[in-house]
């Protein structure tokens, strides 16, 4: 089965996720649980939710991938910062509950010239601070392409920032395909290869969900700058293997494509029409 989808406003609410979803012939999709940039997050209206479930449930939806807002930033040097990332994710794990036994991406931030190990200690920090036991939702750490002092550059620093995780059965990773192809990692031609070093240092296991995106970037460049499928230097072929690769092909698949809503439908169409079941 190929769960594919892309991001979909929440500014209509739940239900109105779920039908533009089938309306583009998606069965998972990502939204983000406040605004992007921040701010105060929407009430939830748990009859609208109760409506979501019920679409996720009657269409044999897969995971939904929501996402923290881009300025979430777990180990800036600005304490008042991270205060706001404490508060919003622990907020949004709360809201989460609305859509059970999903998964909540974020970036793991910028340590901002503190150095690795700072960032790694902040992160792990914050993580300790919001997850909870009782939780059904499985927080992602996403694969970042390393651009400035960004944290998530490479499968090692994500590898330490879980082991500092108390409740580490509470995390995943989301691998972002533009990122790691900018972060170095060739996806293009060693694809296996790079899963095995993902399986030695972090573990399959954990890799819950995929951001699929083309690069406009070489292979290494760390600058994370998203194409649509096919018009990047990843490809349409590369990305074709990373979709039906056995490892990888029962996990969700995120668009995060430059697209309005009638783009991800085409590449949605393209993609199914290029899945082996």
């Amino acid at each position: 089965m190929l769960y594919i989808g892309c991001h979909l406003s929440y500014s209509k609410g739940y239900e109105a996720m779920g039908r533009q979803a089938l309306d583009i012939d998606a069965n998972t999709f990502a939204f983000f649980t406040r605004n992007p940039r921040g701010g105060a997050a929407k009430t939830i209206d748990e009859a609208d939710a109760a409506a979501l479930r019920g679409i996720l449930t009657d269409n044999s939806f897969g995971k939904l991938v929501a996402h923290a807002p881009y300025t979430m930033n777990a180990c800036a040097a600005d304490e008042n910062i991270r205060r706001f990332a404490r508060e919003a994710m622990t907020d949004d794990l709360i809201r989460m509950e609305s859509t059970p036994h999903n998964y909540y991406n974020f970036h793991p931030g910028s340590h901002v010239k503190q150095g690795v190990d700072v960032g790694i200690k902040l992160i792990t920090e914050q993580l300790n601070e919001c997850l909870k036991a009782e939780q059904t939702t499985t927080v992602l750490l996403e694969t970042m392409a390393g651009k400035g002092s960004e944290m998530g550059r490479s499968f090692e620093e994500i590898r330490a920032i879980i082991d500092g995780v108390e409740l580490e059965n509470k995390l995943g990773v989301c691998l972002d395909t533009c990122h790691v192809w900018d972060g170095g990692y060739d996806i293009v031609n060693n694809l296996d290869g790079v899963l095995e070093e993902f399986d030695r240092i972090i573990g399959l296991d954990r890799l819950k969900a995929i951001h699929l995106n083309d690069s406009l970037n070489p292979l290494g460049s760390h600058k994370d700058r998203h194409a649509k499928i096919g018009e990047g230097q990843i490809g349409a072929d590369a990305l074709i293997r990373v979709i039906n690769h056995p490892k990888l092909k029962n996990l969700p698949f995120i668009l995060e494509t430059p697209n309005d809503i009638e783009g991800y439908a085409r590449e949605i169409k393209f993609l199914r029409e290029n899945y082996s079941d």
